[in-house]
């Protein structure tokens, strides 16, 4: 006699996990307020903050930076000052020797008095061996700007300052 063999039915389906969403989903379903903190990181602007956080979401990392960077470009000179105020010096490799430092606080000091605010320069893809001698020669260049014409460069170098860190604060864990 042959045999039978029964086939079992088929099991359920084990129910899928959810979705991980994706820190450009985490940041577009945050609350105002840890949206605009986390943009704030990225260029300290209360104002380009509130701006990008009020138009979310966007689809794709691509539509945010094109709205962060239309909105750097609207920053009054006020909104540039605070971003100025708050922004920190380039840092420097750990390993940068002393004197380099010497000559860097020297230089920094030396724009800072002609400018009156901070010295900004976005380092992104640079070697970290090239750093020190990229913002010496940046601050050695810039101070021959006519204050006007600096406060154009520094806010370009703020734009690109924020898409990148924009950038990376969507590839990271979250916030």
């Amino acid at each position: 006699m042959p045999v039978q063999t029964r086939t079992a039915p088929d099991a359920p389906p084990k129910p899928s996990e959810p979705p991980v969403p994706s820190a450009l989903d985490r940041f577009n379903t945050a609350g105002h307020d840890n949206a605009v903190h986390t943009l704030l990181t990225c260029l300290p602007s209360l104002r380009w903050a509130h701006r990008i956080a009020a138009h979310r979401p966007y689809p794709d990392l691509a539509a945010l930076l094109a709205a962060a960077d239309e909105a750097a470009y609207d920053l009054t000179r006020e909104d540039l000052t605070e971003a100025l105020t708050s922004e920190p010096l380039p840092a420097l490799p750990e390993d940068t020797y002393s004197a380099a430092h010497t000559a860097l606080r020297a230089a920094h000091a030396a724009y800072e008095a002609r400018f009156g605010h901070v010295f900004v320069i976005c380092l992104d893809g640079l070697p970290a061996a090239e750093t020190l001698d990229h913002v010496l020669e940046g601050i050695r260049s810039r101070l021959t700007n006519d204050p006007e014409d600096e406060r154009e460069v520094a806010a370009e170098q703020l734009r690109r300052l924020a898409k990148g860190r924009l950038r990376s604060t969507l590839r990271g864990p979250g916030f």
